[in-house]
């Protein structure tokens, strides 16, 4: 902040926690250093990056260009690749928690279990589980920086516990068990498997993918493709082109594609489109599908999605999922499980297939928001019960009841087809920065969206989605929770968010005066 703006003792007293060391908890981290905020990061994990720290399968990589999966503050102009694997990835958030000191505010290896508001103090009062045992700590805020996608969920499925073999997840990816020459199922055509079905179907002996919805991906011959020399050196040696690129992309594989997947409530064509535009793109991209199996009218039958595209999360296509599912070693199964037994499955036909290994590839709790911590607000209110399996915070961010608590990667801040969630991570830490300001600056103690500004943001946010292809009433998907409601998506453009976080309105809030002002 310019000097003056903000009384520097007010700065100094302020205290915060990040949770999570990933993108997301990176950003919040580099920017409260620069504001001379005091901050604690608490990880779980031995390291920083998240993501991918986490998820090390075979084929592991970014699926939005790394120029846009990246941080607008540290820009990289020597990616290797335009969607650089799990291991640069991993390298580049490490460089950046070094560069800008992080490391040492990191608290790894420690897991926050609860939290509360004490409301005579307006602080949080945290409860943390470390490799030495329990300790409390206190914050005058908190931020979450945990994600969506980082808690495996497998299957409901009759038996699954009695398989004899390695079964494991793909974020949870077995390295010490060999697959070269055996019998391996993979259940699940998700985003992870998309990329590591076709990496580890020319070692074993017999793979058999069992899938329940397939994906569309969209054709993206440069997807494994290393980035040109030329264009390296344009992007270091240009002024202004990197950014211009950047710009370029956000708007040619984002806001310019949200038409394509916006509904038209006056469609009564087939279901399987949302509107006119929608139906043609539809046609484009299954086109570009079968054309890559034209002997396999059989396959491509299984592979084409039924439902609007933009419905689910679309993937990226260079054709080596095709290509691994025509080997001769592998078959796609669509028939569902009826149950999984000590030597393999069983499909609804009754056919039993033998294993030696199980993956699965089934996603994540991503509707559990927070979840497992347990918060607890004003009042003693439990944020989960108050949730009641439909969260909800005003700009994705913030929540009646519960001061001082913000999200990164909240309830619907999500994006289908529009952009990178980096964009999104810095927008949303600029404008929690902006509260702490605005905290600073009145000589409050705590702030808290009002409730009609909440309830009014939700009400339109659950408008938006429903005019998207997510949001029709035949797609089902993780996007949204038990009641058919979108808990995930932000339905807009990029632009809208970015502007909508500029900075807070001090009208939207409450505030809170400090516990020595009171009364």
């Amino acid at each position: 902040w310019p000097a003056g703006q903000v009384p520097e003792a007010a700065v100094k007293e302020f205290s915060a926690i990040v949770i999570g060391a990933g993108a997301a908890g990176l950003v919040a981290s580099v920017h409260l250093q620069r504001l001379g905020i005091p901050f604690t990061v608490i990880e779980r994990n031995h390291d920083v990056g998240g993501t991918w720290l986490e998820n090390t399968y075979p084929g592991c990589r970014v699926d939005s260009s790394n120029h846009m999966y990246s941080y607008s503050f540290e820009p990289n102009h020597f990616w290797p690749q335009h969607f650089s694997t799990q291991p640069v990835l991993l390298d580049y958030f490490r460089g950046v928690a070094q560069r800008y000191g992080i490391r040492e505010k990191v608290r790894f290896r420690t897991v926050v279990e609860e939290m509360a508001w004490d409301e005579g103090r307006a602080l949080w009062k945290v409860r943390l589980k470390t490799p030495s045992g329990i300790e409390h700590v206190e914050a005058k805020a908190v931020v979450t920086a945990v994600g969506q996608l980082n808690r495996p969920r497998f299957p409901d499925i009759k038996g699954r516990e009695t398989f004899k073999g390695p079964a494991f997840h793909s974020a949870e990816w077995r390295h010490d068990v060999d697959l070269t020459g055996k019998r391996v199922a993979v259940i699940g055509t998700g985003a992870s498997a998309y990329q590591f079905v076709p990496e580890i179907a020319p070692k074993v002996g017999q793979l058999t993918v069992f899938q329940r919805t397939p994906p569309w991906g969209f054709p993206v011959p440069h997807y494994h493709e290393d980035v040109p020399e030329g264009m390296n050196w344009l992007l270091e040696h240009v002024p202004f082109y990197d950014k211009w690129y950047r710009f370029w992309m956000f708007w040619m594989v984002t806001d310019g594609l949200l038409p394509m997947v916006t509904a038209d409530p006056g469609w009564n064509g087939p279901p399987t489109a949302v509107s006119e535009v929608n139906q043609g793109f539809r046609e484009m991209i299954a086109m570009a599908i079968a054309a890559q199996a034209p002997e396999r009218p059989d396959l491509v039958a299984k592979v084409i999605p039924n439902y609007p595209i933009g419905g689910k999360r679309s993937l990226l296509d260079n054709g080596v999922w095709l290509a691994a599912l025509q080997r001769e070693n592998v078959e796609l199964v669509t028939d569902g499980i009826a149950e999984i037994t000590e030597t393999g499955i069983v499909t609804a036909d009754g056919t039993a297939r033998e294993f030696d290994v199980i993956i699965y590839g089934t996603g994540f709790h991503a509707s559990k928001f927070l979840w497992p911590m347990k918060i607890k607000g004003r009042g003693g209110a439990d944020l989960h019960e108050t949730w009641a399996g439909d969260p909800r915070a005003y700009l994705g961010m913030t929540t009646p009841g519960f001061p001082n608590l913000f999200m990164i990667y909240g309830p619907n801040t999500n994006i289908v087809v529009n952009g990178s969630i980096i964009f999104f991570s810095e927008c949303s830490v600029r404008y929690i920065l902006g509260c702490l300001k605005l905290l600073a600056q009145t000589g409050a103690a705590a702030l808290e969206p009002r409730r009609e500004v909440h309830d009014a943001f939700n009400i339109k946010v659950d408008e938006g989605n429903k005019l998207m292809a997510w949001g029709a009433p035949q797609v089902t998907s993780w996007y949204k929770n038990e009641a058919g409601r979108v808990t995930q998506n932000w339905p807009f453009a990029l632009v809208d968010y970015w502007r909508a976080t500029l900075a807070p309105n001090p009208d939207d809030f409450v505030l809170q005066k400090a516990p020595e002002m009171a009364g």
